[in-house]
């Protein structure tokens, strides 16, 4: 990794680096994408089927784009029963979590017999998405389906891209069926997020798409915003380690690496005040890059998105964390818990040496789907609240509205709108 002494130019080089990673950079795949999307807008299961022989090498077809149950059973035979179990405990540690996150309905009463409050209401449908081939992770698939299910979506569909041979990834399958999807699609890419935005002769429309996936996935995503509501548009993921001189440059090291490992465009920074500890890390990177099987990507990330930042105190590095917003971060400090309240913009903050970033993709509870490339500034980790919508509830008594009719009907008359005020005023003739 780069060791660069911190600078507010820096800093913000850095940052224009990271965006470069976006996809909004990408420009010259969305005419591809909408011309995809307008295919299955306009032509359905056709657009879907031929897109699939295209991409996917399979010949799909009305009888066989839905999953059966046949083929879950099937996977259960293919996936390590020991696998299984694992899934089984991680799921329930992921419900656990969100269960918490539910909001309930509330009602406020006053004693002139205004009554004001607010509905929570589950979406009623939610399609997730989620990506096939190297990039199928079970983990993903429950850590979208159980949000929805915990927020009380009664339909949960997921689209997933079909081998040549017609099958999906079995621990796909697998943990769908744990999390408690309702029904599962053999669709992939643009043209998968098309068909449940815009609903075809099989795929149902649905309210909400959540899910990871590659260029094209995102950029579809981005263009049906408004037909369907989307979690977010997500970049290359991302690490950020804090650590002062007592960290162990060893579980640095092996942190950062975690995520470099995704894929080249992958970031990994380490931001200290001890160029000792920089130094140490990256020694500490050399030794483990032979023993790793993915270390051809790790290298060109760190090569191009990989740095360690140097700092002259703890607060200064503090406050390069809170400028380039990681989707994950770990601290590595003398005082871990102290060091987070001045952490103010990351998706996810682990803390302390054992709390490793995979603890999070993986067991621990809270989602993995994070806001990516300085997002967590302004968005949230995917949660209940990505699956509910809010409504107001308004009731005024007469008499609670006699007070106030006249100041509303002021109100209306500055704006111009003279049939707000008279919608008010007819009541009090």
């Amino acid at each position: 990794m780069k060791i660069v002494d911190i600078s507010k130019q820096n800093t913000e080089d850095i940052l224009s680096s990271l965006l470069k990673r976006s996809t909004g950079d990408y420009g010259k795949y969305e005419e591809t994408v909408a011309k995809i999307l307008k295919n299955v807008r306009e032509n359905g299961d056709k657009a879907v089927f031929e897109l699939t022989k295209e991409f996917d090498g399979f010949d799909l077809n009305k009888g066989d784009i839905r999953v059966t149950e046949d083929e879950v059973k099937e996977a259960y035979k293919e996936i390590p029963a020991e696998f299984v179990e694992i899934m089984k405990k991680s799921a329930k540690n992921i419900e656990e979590f969100h269960k918490k996150q539910v909001r309930n309905t509330w009602i406020d009463t006053k004693p002139d017999g205004s009554i004001l409050g607010q509905r929570i209401t589950a979406v009623d449908s939610a399609g997730i998405y989620v990506p096939g081939g190297k990039a199928a992770y079970p983990s993903s698939v429950l850590m979208n389906i159980i949000p929805a299910k915990v927020a009380g979506v009664e339909r949960i569909i997921m689209c997933t891209p079909p081998n040549k041979e017609g099958k999906v990834n079995p621990g796909t399958l697998v943990a769908a069926d744990i999390a408690g999807v309702t029904e599962i699609y053999k669709a992939g890419g643009a043209q998968a997020i098309a068909a449940m935005a815009y609903g075809t002769e099989s795929v149902p429309k649905v309210c909400k798409i959540t899910g990871p996936g590659n260029i094209f996935v995102a950029l579809a995503k981005k263009q049906v915003i408004g037909a369907v509501g989307i979690d977010s548009i997500a970049g290359p993921s991302e690490i950020m380690v804090l650590a002062d001189k007592t960290a162990n440059p060893h579980y640095v090291a092996a942190d950062l690496l975690s995520q470099a490992e995704h894929d080249s465009l992958a970031s990994a920074i380490l931001v200290t005040d001890s160029k000792e500890l920089a130094e140490a890390v990256n020694d500490e990177i050399d030794k483990f890059l032979p023993k790793l099987s993915r270390r051809d990507i790790i290298k060109e990330s760190l090569d191009n998105f990989g740095f360690a930042i140097v700092s002259k105190d703890l607060d200064t590095a503090i406050e390069t964390v809170n400028a380039i917003a990681p989707e994950h971060l770990e601290i590595l400090t003398a005082n871990p818990f102290e060091t987070m309240t001045k952490v103010r913009n990351a998706g996810a903050i682990f803390l302390g040496e054992y709390s490793s970033e995979p603890l999070g993709d993986y067991f621990a509870g809270p989602n993995h789907t994070l806001p990516t490339n300085g997002t967590a500034k302004f968005f949230s980790p995917l949660s209940v609240d990505d699956f509910v919508k809010r409504s107001s509830i308004i009731s005024y008594s007469k008499e609670a509205l006699e007070k106030v009719h006249e100041d509303i009907e002021l109100f209306a008359r500055q704006e111009g709108l003279t049939a707000h005020e008279n919608s008010i005023k007819v009541r009090f003739e």
